[in-house]
Formats: C-alpha cells, sequence, structure tokens
C-alpha cells in the first residue's frame, strides 16, 4: 500500500516546477511519501545548509545535485534555478528543517520563480507552529505568529507589551541564550497569563511546559537543561471580563447583526464598527443565544 501511494506521488511531480519541501523538525520519520518522491526526482534541490540536507537525504538512502541558497545569495541563486527550469528541471527547495519561507530563506526564490512564469508547488510537512498550537489547548479560531522575537530588549518589550490585552493566542519563537529574559519581560507585565512553551518539538528531550507564566519562568529558570534547544512559545489569549465595558451602543449594534449574521462574523463587524472588544461581543451574542 505504502508502494502504491510512493508510486503516485512520484507520478504526480511534473517538469519546469519548484517544489517548496517541508522537512522533518527532529524526528526523520516525520518526513512525507511525497517529499521523498519529490526529493529522489529532484534535479536540483536548493539548500539553506548543504551539509544538514545531505544527511537527511542520506538517511533515506538518496542522492541529489545540492546548491546552497542562503539569505545572503538567494537573489542571485533565483536566476540558476529559474535557469533550470527553463531546461526542463525539477527543483526543490528546503530549509535546515521545517518548511522554506517561514522564518527560513525560500520568500524571494518562490517570488522570483513565480514571476518568470513558471509553477511553485508546496510539499507541506512538519511544522513547529502548528504542531505546538495542537498541544497548546487554545480553543480560538485564529493567531498570531510573530516568528522570532526582538534580540534589542527595549524592542523586544515593546512588542509584549502590544499583546497584553490580545484577544487571540500568539505564537512566537525564542532562542536559548535569551529564553530566560523574554519569560522575565513577560512575567513583569501578564505574571497570570497562561503560556507553553515546546521545547525540541519531535526530539530526544521534547518538553512542554504549561502553567502562567511566572509558573514557566520558574520552572526554566530551576532547570537549566529547559533553556536549550529550539523552542516556541504560545501565549494564551487574555482574559475578557463577559460583557464588562460594553456600551449600550455597542450591544446594540451586536444585536442587530448578531441577528442577520453568524455570530462570529457579527462580533467581527460589530468590534469593527464601535472599537470595542470582539471576544466581549461575541461572549455576548452566545448569553444570548442560551437565553
Amino acid at each position: 500500500m505504502m508502494q502504491k501511494h510512493y508510486q503516485k506521488a512520484c507520478e504526480g511531480i511534473s517538469a519546469q516546477t519548484l517544489y517548496v519541501v517541508a522537512t522533518p523538525i527532529g524526528n526523520l520519520a516525520d518526513i512525507t511519501l511525497r517529499a521523498l518522491a519529490v526529493l529522489g526526482r529532484a534535479d536540483m534541490v536548493c539548500a539553506e545548509d548543504t551539509r544538514v540536507t545531505a544527511q537527511l537525504l542520506s538517511a533515506y538512502g538518496m542522492q541529489a545535485k545540492l546548491v546552497s541558497v542562503r539569505e545572503h545569495n538567494e537573489q542571485q541563486m533565483a536566476d540558476k534555478v529559474i535557469a533550470a527550469l527553463a531546461e526542463g528541471m525539477v527543483v526543490a527547495q528546503v530549509s535546515d528543517a521545517g518548511t522554506p519561507a517561514v522564518c527560513d530563506p525560500g520568500a524571494k526564490l518562490a517570488a522570483r520563480v513565480r514571476e518568470a512564469g513558471y509553477t511553485v508547488v508546496p510539499v507541506v510537512g512538519a511544522s513547529a507552529v502548528m504542531g505546538a498550537l495542537s498541544v497548546a489547548g487554545v480553543a480560538e479560531p485564529e493567531f498570531y505568529f510573530n516568528g522570532f522575537l526582538p534580540s534589542k530588549p527595549g524592542e523586544r518589550r515593546k512588542l509584549l507589551a502590544e499583546w497584553e490585552k490580545a484577544a487571540y493566542p500568539v505564537v512566537m519563537f525564542e532562542t536559548p541564550h535569551r529564553i530566560e529574559v523574554a519569560l522575565a519581560d513577560m512575567a513583569e507585565m501578564y505574571p497570570e497569563r497562561k503560556l507553553v512553551l515546546a521545547r525540541e518539538i519531535t526530539k530526544t528531550f521534547e518538553t512542554f511546559l504549561s502553567g502562567t507564566v511566572a509558573e514557566v519562568r520558574e520552572r526554566v529558570g530551576a532547570d537549566s537543561n529547559q533553556s536549550r534547544g529550539e523552542m516556541v512559545l504560545v501565549l494564551h489569549p487574555a482574559k475578557v471580563e463577559k460583557n464588562v465595558g460594553l456600551s449600550e451602543k455597542a450591544e446594540q449594534v451586536m444585536k442587530v447583526l448578531s441577528a442577520e449574521l453568524p455570530t462570529k462574523q457579527a462580533a467581527d463587524l460589530a468590534a469593527k464598527i464601535t472599537g470595542e472588544n470582539k471576544k466581549a461581543l461575541y461572549d455576548l451574542a452566545l448569553e444570548w443565544k442560551k437565553q
């Protein structure tokens, strides 16, 4: 059965196409059959670090023509990739782990290839962002992905302050040497806010710390191992007391809209019209429905 699906994936590969391939973020078994099919068929594989990608290919008994595409040479290499596609080749783009162009090189290459008239196809796979979200217990249908927090203290604190009353979860990356100061900044602003720290997802020392910001900070400070490896932080939404602070006008607008539109859409539109909290408006409509 597996061979059948692999063969089908191989047959679906098209010439003159750039495939943006997601690779495992830790556990090599997380690679997809389609990713293996593309990497096995590709005439050229654009890698962030050719040594890292060579190890991945070797683990699956494959070899490929590897070229280095990094942030500093992405525009220049785009010309070579376009030339290869013009010759009818299949080109794959990978990063060291996860999906290219998400906090990694790849976006400029994809844009240039598309502008040149060639097809760019995603080969989806492992994602640190979605992996962390899937176990964080957030129920909101929307979230904000920030990428890496700023390295400068002032810029970091300014950004964190913007999320003090966020009604949506925020997903961010942080490095081992900055995690403690980042958590200290968070604890100063919203110590009781719920936070999940996902570390080394899919790897041997995978851990998930969950609790208030203050609790997670304390656990990281008490165990030096928790300051190592790749980290994803999921900051839960700020708690909003139901209906507190909603003006009579906002309630009236919500009442009219919720009678004609789905609750989520009505709350979104009412928030834009009145400038008041969307979640509070949404919760108010739910209360009306219960009554």
